[in-house]
């Protein structure tokens, strides 16, 4: 068979920041993404991307996808309103029509745990969503699990918490810190998680070739952290003013309510299963590496 049919062939659905990280590393198959915008294709292809057009919400144009691809990573965000995740279902049963993947990593959020009053975490812990948010991710991980057990297909799940790059839009705290949004004070303050965008492509594609059949992984860094030590940490780094900060109560009269939601979550992540069992050696281990 001529060498494009015999090289292997991964899916990536939510072709983002990290899905073309994951692409850059991924030289040795066939990638191909899934875009419901025509204006991306050429992009796409500037990176070695098959670019196939498709719609999420419109099921029957996922139909193509059947047995397209052995491996198939979904990184694409859930509805932003409703209690489950459509998206997931919908592609999941197109995948079933012919041979299902080999393999399927699904990006889900660290989320899924709610306030766990900053005790340590492992992937064993019991999910208690406490956001319709984070309910929607639940559900579409309840299904990913489902086509594991059913089709026999190696299912991964990497729980992720806060992305950050310099090279990614969004991806630093150097906006908010200029607008001098506030933080906690110490006595009221949550603990984050972090990932760096290179390293957690890493870890997809990790999973996507050494996940343990229906194994959950928590894709997250070293760093040990409250939020508004991690602000105060980029603050410094960008010789910017530190943020100020107040206690919850004067916070909850005068942030947005999606801010809100994050400070009233505290967790630490471990991470030894990421690094155990696939293997990964993490480049920044902690944001004051990455920041830097």
């Amino acid at each position: 068979m001529p060498t494009r049919f015999r090289r292997q062939r991964l899916l990536i659905v939510g072709c983002g920041d990290i899905g073309t990280r994951v692409a850059a590393l991924s030289r040795h198959v066939r990638v191909l993404a899934l875009t419901s915008s025509a204006s991306r294709l050429p992009e796409l292809r500037s990176l070695g991307v098959v670019p196939l057009l498709g719609n999420l919400d419109r099921a029957k144009t996922l139909s193509r996808l059947a047995g397209l691809a052995q491996r198939v990573l979904y990184l694409a965000p859930p509805p932003s309103e409703g209690w489950g995740d459509p998206r997931v279902l919908g592609l999941l049963r197109a995948l079933r029509r012919r041979t299902a993947p080999k393999q399927l990593v699904y990006g889900s959020t660290s989320g899924v745990y709610g306030n766990c009053a900053g005790a340590w975490v492992d992937e064993t812990r019991a999910v208690k969503a406490a956001t319709p948010r984070a309910m929607r991710r639940v559900d579409a991980e309840s299904q990913v699990r489902f086509l594991g057990r059913s089709a026999g297909v190696s299912a991964q799940i990497l729980r992720i918490p806060g992305i950050y790059a310099p090279d990614r839009e969004g991806g630093t705290p150097r906006e908010r810190l200029l607008k001098g949004t506030q933080v906690l004070r110490d006595e009221d303050d949550v603990f984050t998680n972090h990932i760096h965008s290179d390293d957690l492509a890493r870890a997809c594609v990790a999973a996507l070739w050494k996940g343990r059949p229906q194994r959950i992984y928590h894709a997250t860094d070293d760093t040990q952290l409250k939020m508004g030590d991690y602000f105060d940490l980029a603050a410094d780094l960008y010789q910017l003013p530190r943020p100020p900060r107040v206690a919850r109560d004067s916070a909850q009269q005068q942030l947005p309510v999606m801010l809100l939601s994050f400070m009233s979550e505290s967790r630490r992540l471990i991470n030894q299963r990421l690094k155990q069992e696939l293997g990964l050696r993490l480049r920044y281990p902690t944001v004051a590496q990455g920041l830097r």
